[in-house]
C-alpha cells in the first residue's frame, strides 16, 4: 500500500488477525480523512479493539497493512507512537499521583523538558476543567474526571490522530455528554479521531462516517443518514390499552408494514417498519378500530442506528460475541 497523502490521516487495508481457530479480523479496510471522525461500531468481540491495537502498534496483524499520521504502522512503529494519542476503555491513570503529576509524567515520557511538560499539563488541566482537582490524587476522582484526565494524557504530545476506544463506557449520561463536548472540541481544532463505541447514539452525535464491524468483517459503512437510508421507510409504533390485543395489533402491523413486527408485552407496544409513513399509520388505526382495539399512543419516526444495526446483524450491539 502506498503512503497516503496528507488528506488521509488513517488508512488500513486487508487487516487479518487470528487467535487459534478464532478469526478476530477478516480483511478489514478503513480510511479516515484528515480532521474527521470515523465511528467504528460493533458488539463486544466484533473486532473493534483488535483493530485499535493494530493501528496503535500494540499488536501485529497476521496480514494487511496500515498507515497512521503518515507513518507505516509495521515499518515505523516508533514514529506512529509519537504521532498519535490513545485513550482506551479503562482510564490509564496512576491513582497515587495527582492529576498534574499524571500529565507531567506523560510529558516527560514523551521527551518534553520539565518546563514544557509542566506548561502542557497546566494547559490540559484547564481545557478539561480539572484545575480545581489538579493537586488531588487521582484515586479520589470520579469516573468522569478519570476519563477526562486519561484523554488529556492522550493529548500531551499534541497528536494529529487520536484513537478513542469506547471512551464513555461506564459513564453516567451527564459524564457521557461532557465527553462528547470534549471530542467535538478536538475535532473543531482539526484532530482526526477514530472512535470505537457500542453506543449508537454516540456515533450518531460525533461521527462524520460510520463503519459497522461484525465478527471481524466490515458489513456496512457510510454516513449515519446513508446507513439509515439502507433500511428505508419509518417505524410505526402503537401502544394498546390491553395486552390481549397485541396479537391482533401485530397482525395489522404486518399487513401495513414491511417485515415482522416487534412486540413488547410489558409495555403493550408493537412496532414495524413502514414504507408509506402517515398512510400506513392511518390504515393501521382504521383496521384496529374496526376490531375494537383501543390504541393509547402512536408514534412514527425515522430509523435509528439501532434499527440499522439490528437489520444488518440480526442482533443488538450489547450481545456478546466470540473474541
Amino acid at each position: 500500500m502506498e503512503r497516503p497523502d496528507n488528506k488521509v490521516a488513517v488508512r488500513a487495508q486487508g487487516l487479518v488477525k487470528t487467535y487459534g481457530a478464532t478469526t478476530a479480523l477478516d480483511g478489514v479496510d478503513l480510511e479516515i480523512p484528515t480532521g474527521q471522525v470515523l465511528g467504528l461500531l460493533g458488539p463486544n468481540g466484533a473486532g473493534k479493539t483488535t483493530t485499535v491495537r493494530i493501528l496503535a502498534t500494540l499488536l501485529k496483524p497476521d496480514s494487511g497493512s496500515a498507515w497512521m499520521a503518515g507513518h507505516d504502522v509495521l515499518a515505523e512503529p516508533d514514529a506512529v507512537r509519537h504521532a498519535i494519542g490513545l485513550s482506551g476503555q479503562y482510564a490509564a491513570v496512576d491513582e497515587n499521583l495527582t492529576g498534574a503529576e499524571n500529565l507531567y509524567m506523560v510529558g516527560r515520557l514523551y521527551g518534553k523538558k520539565k518546563s514544557a511538560a509542566k506548561a502542557r499539563a497546566r494547559e490540559l488541566l484547564a481545557r478539561f476543567r480539572l484545575e480545581e482537582a489538579a493537586d488531588r490524587p487521582a484515586k479520589g476522582y470520579s469516573g468522569g474526571m478519570r476519563r477526562r484526565l486519561d484523554l488529556a494524557g492522550a493529548l500531551v504530545a499534541e497528536p494529529t490522530v487520536v484513537i478513542l476506544d469506547e471512551p464513555t463506557t461506564g459513564l453516567d449520561p451527564r459524564g457521557r455528554i461532557d465527553m462528547w463536548d470534549v471530542i467535538k472540541e478536538l475535532v473543531s481544532d482539526g484532530t482526526t479521531v477514530l472512535l470505537t463505541t457500542q453506543y449508537l447514539e454516540e456515533a450518531d452525535q460525533l461521527a462524520d462516517n460510520i463503519m459497522v464491524i461484525d465478527r471481524g468483517k466490515v458489513i456496512a459503512q457510510g454516513t449515519a443518514d446513508q446507513l439509515k437510508g439502507q433500511i428505508g421507510g419509518e417505524r410505526l409504533e402503537l401502544v394498546v390499552a390491553a395486552a390481549e390485543d397485541l396479537p391482533a395489533t401485530a397482525r395489522v402491523l404486518a399487513e401495513v408494514g414491511s417485515g415482522t413486527p416487534a412486540v413488547d408485552e410489558h409495555t403493550r407496544k408493537a412496532d414495524v417498519l413502514v414504507d408509506t409513513g402517515p398512510k400506513a399509520l392511518i390504515e393501521a388505526l382504521r383496521r384496529l378500530d374496526a376490531q375494537n382495539v383501543v390504541v393509547q399512543d402512536v408514534a412514527l419516526h425515522r430509523p435509528t442506528l439501532d434499527d440499522v444495526f439490528l437489520s444488518l446483524t440480526g442482533h443488538a450491539t450489547e450481545e456478546e460475541l466470540p473474541a
